[in-house]
């Protein structure tokens, strides 16, 4: 019985050993011999390994209990019940809403599944779970309107809504889900030699937006909030300029290239009447009426008015407050193009170009009146059953100017905003151009 036993391996090798004699057979009624050090060596790994666990498991209930909150304020602003009057972005998507589920805010999973699978098809029931983890906010089986506006927003746009989705959060190894801006940074500390690491996220205070976590050239890790395009627009852009080349490390960054399809609704027609009302005014639809220099070639939704990027980007840049012309809260925004009206070459009646404007003047009327399974687990069995092609890969640019970082507040884990400078000269130039807002 003499001469040491065979180690084990792991934690319970590791407690085995501990309280094992090591050098000879006990005689009667002689102690065993305890190894402190490895006992306590034992405890301290044991203690972090279960303060890893439960530190994971909180972080995902506090997100969880936030969506809740967030999302308890969008139904009932005030404290009052307006689930029946929330605006949803897309104006697609809003039109699905409608006519599946008419005024209704919240509807079962298995319902929603069902009428979603008629304009895009959900191919596997391996599939709809992982889509049901990634738009299922606060793990209750029911999907509300305010559910279905994030996740439209997030995997816009609707025409290739379960594409984009596949794409972005099932197959992508730089989607993380479930992470604070403080888990970001300790994540790709692991690659703080490798520049142009990167992973992306559900922004936690900003619904809706993604958060873009990154390394720099010069070792620091920032993190970005994309405005005004897609998540993939934004990533393609990025790998471009040399700032996104390694999702979450690894050496093969997906090519996006192939999201990114024009769409027709993307054009908008002026009518005669509205040709006539802006000659009569000296001036045409298709100016911005904010710096009456560039045209109008962005949407501003849900409240959908139009405006040229440069001043839209000047105006979030001095954070104004929701849309300069209403103040409707900025969801989301679209390119467009202002094909203008020509009386000469078209002999169209009004009433030819009518359904052509009907984006624009849709947002004219509006204006009048297992809940916690691991979704990372399910994303990745997901992932498996993907059969994936030869990828395509991009040449990246030298890096130009790095996307602007978000700065963290007090508080841990929060996601801070720039400060507000005591002037805002986009807003004063709207104010001026009050009367011309269509």
């Amino acid at each position: 019985m003499a001469g040491n036993p065979r180690r084990g391996a792991g934690l319970i090798g590791l407690m085995k050993d501990a309280f094992q004699p090591h050098q000879q057979a006990l005689q009667p009624h002689q102690p065993a011999v305890v190894d402190k050090k490895m006992v306590e060596k034992c405890w301290k790994l044991m203690d972090k390994v279960l303060t890893v666990v439960f530190r994971r498991n909180l972080t995902k209930l506090s997100l969880i209990f936030s969506h809740m909150l967030a999302e308890l304020k969008a139904i009932f602003p005030n404290g009052l019940f307006q689930g029946d009057n929330f605006r949803i972005t897309k104006a697609d998507a809003a039109e699905f809403w409608r006519r599946s589920f008419g005024d209704k805010t919240i509807v079962p999973w298995r319902t929603f599944r069902q009428a979603l699978h008629e304009f895009h098809p959900i191919s596997s029931g391996l599939e709809a779970m992982a889509l049901k983890s990634t738009i299922d906010l606060t793990c209750n089986d029911y999907i509300s309107v305010f559910e279905f506006d994030i996740f439209t927003r997030l995997f816009q746009p609707w025409s290739s809504l379960l594409r984009n989705w596949n794409s972005l959060a099932v197959t992508h190894p730089g989607y993380m889900a479930f992470l604070t801006y403080d888990e970001v940074k300790a994540r790709l500390h692991r690659f703080i030699h490798k520049p142009g690491s990167y992973i992306f996220r559900l922004s936690c205070t900003r619904l809706g937006q993604w958060a873009i976590g990154y390394v720099t050239a010069d070792g620091n890790i920032l993190q970005t909030i994309p405005h005004n395009k897609p998540l993939f627009q934004a990533l393609i852009d990025g790998y471009r300029e040399g700032f996104y080349l390694f999702p979450d490390g690894r050496a093969q960054n997906p090519d996006l290239t192939g999201l990114c399809e024009p769409s027709p609704q993307d054009h908008i027609k002026v009518t005669q009447e509205q040709y006539e009302l802006y000659c009569e005014m000296g001036s045409t639809f298709q100016l911005c009426k904010i710096c009456a220099e560039n045209d109008k070639d962005v949407k501003i939704e849900p409240c959908r008015h139009l405006m040229c990027t440069s001043c839209l980007t000047a105006w979030q840049e001095s954070e104004g407050q929701g849309c300069p012309f209403c103040r409707c809260e900025i969801k989301g925004t679209e390119p467009i193009v202002v094909d203008p009206f020509h009386p000469k070459a078209s002999g169209a009646s009004f009433a030819g170009f009518q359904g052509s404007s009907r984006a624009e003047a849709a947002g004219n009327e509006e204006e009048e009146d297992d809940r916690l399974e691991d979704q990372q687990l399910v994303m990745s069995r997901l992932a498996c059953t993907k059969v994936r092609q030869a990828p395509n890969y991009m040449v990246p640019r030298p890096a130009t100017k790095a996307p602007s970082s978000i700065p963290q507040s007090n508080g841990a884990g929060a996601e801070g905003s720039k400060p507000q400078t005591a002037i805002n000269p986009v807003y004063c130039l709207a104010a001026r151009y009050g009367a011309l807002l269509h």
